[in-house]
């Protein structure tokens, strides 16, 4: 019996540490989906090799926090890579805040904008996979893209918008 009970606890432990990629992915996003600290949807959750990304735009450090902790202790993870931010003003992503006029809020309100929609009307580029944020004309672009020249086209695109005077790219190359 003895020897029973070892073969089935050495079996599940061998299934349990060769969990593939999806299943932890899927059991990572099932337990942020019940906490009541962290926001799912506004996190992606990527695995690769055991290695989890977590990218998006939180609302707080305790929220952040409790993602990486809830990835860190899932099952099968080897290692979570953290390229979550938290909000710092009205706008979306980890751009710093400067002090700046309404006239330049509404001026980056604008470039964000317009870099938003040209990267949804791009057809090589996800652009709901993308937040955007503007500070003083520098737009910072974060989220995922499915490859390194999908990434490539979203900064080329958000350059050639008018009055954008620098991109600060913060995009990871996920397979989803």
């Amino acid at each position: 019996m003895k020897s029973v009970l070892l073969m089935f606890l050495g079996t599940f432990l061998a299934v349990a540490c060769s969990q593939p990629d999806s299943v932890i992915t899927a059991e990572v996003k099932a337990r942020m989906a019940v906490d009541t600290t962290v926001k799912a949807s506004q996190i992606e959750v990527v695995t690769d090799k055991k290695v989890v990304t977590l990218t998006g735009n939180l609302n707080s450090e305790a929220e952040k926090d409790r993602a990486l902790e809830i990835a860190r202790s899932t099952s099968g993870v080897a290692n979570v890579v953290d390229m979550l931010s938290v909000r710092t003003g009205a706008e979306s992503g980890d751009a710093p805040e400067p002090d700046r006029s309404i006239g330049e809020h509404i001026d980056d309100a604008v470039i964000t904008a317009a870099v938003k929609t040209r990267l949804l009307d791009d057809p090589r580029v996800k652009g709901l996979r993308i937040d955007v944020d503007t500070r003083e004309g520098v737009v910072f672009l974060t989220g995922s893209v499915r490859s390194k020249e999908e990434g490539d086209r979203a900064v080329e695109v958000a350059r050639g918008t008018e009055h954008v005077k620098d991109v600060k790219p913060n995009l990871i190359i996920s397979k989803g």
